[in-house]
């Protein structure tokens, strides 16, 4: 179906992408929003394509690949969704301050960004290393440095915020100078 005059004939390969997308994720709607990824992907990178190679085979790498990674970031999501439940579920015995405080920081935590939510899961709660990190979310170390950075400092900016005007008998408890009469 590829043309001489346009070896990047993406709209001639549509009707097999569908096919092949349909069969992998066995919804209409989520071969679409697959196929919708896959040809992103496939314009981002349109420079490493050999106009020698056939379209065909490269879209239909690219549309793989894509949903390895969505299955991988479904999966990643998903244990750490459990995790949380996991963790929360443990805890609700404990005492009052202490289930308000946990809740308040599982709250905090789960209102992250989600890119930054998962940086910060795998570094601080999986124990990863950053290059680890970096290689489950398929990103560069840098990102994720900075993710779990803007995470850390979300999650402090939240803190200082939510106790004041959740709990603001929590800050007296510390000594603040200016609520001291």
């Amino acid at each position: 179906m590829t043309t001489n005059s346009n070896p990047f004939n993406v709209i001639g390969q549509l009707a097999a992408l569908r096919r092949y997308a349909r069969s992998l994720v066995r919804n209409p709607d989520e071969a679409e929003d697959l196929v919708h990824d896959a040809l992103v992907r496939a314009l981002e990178r349109k420079s490493t394509f050999r106009s020698s190679g056939s379209i065909r085979n490269w879209l239909m790498s690219i549309l793989h690949n894509t949903h390895i990674d969505r299955l991988r970031r479904n999966r990643a999501a998903n244990r750490r969704h459990n995790a949380a439940m996991e963790l929360s579920e443990t805890v609700a015995p404990a005492g009052q301050e202490h289930s308000v405080r946990l809740a308040q920081v599982r709250d905090a935590f789960l209102s992250l960004p989600e890119d930054q939510r998962e940086a910060l899961h795998l570094v601080a709660i999986e124990e990863l290393s950053y290059q680890e990190a970096a290689d489950v979310l398929n990103i560069p170390v840098g990102t994720l440095m900075s993710r779990v950075s803007r995470a850390r400092a979300r999650l402090r900016a939240m803190e200082g915020g939510e106790e004041t005007s959740a709990v603001p008998h929590l800050r007296i408890v510390g000594g603040n100078p200016d609520d001291q009469q």
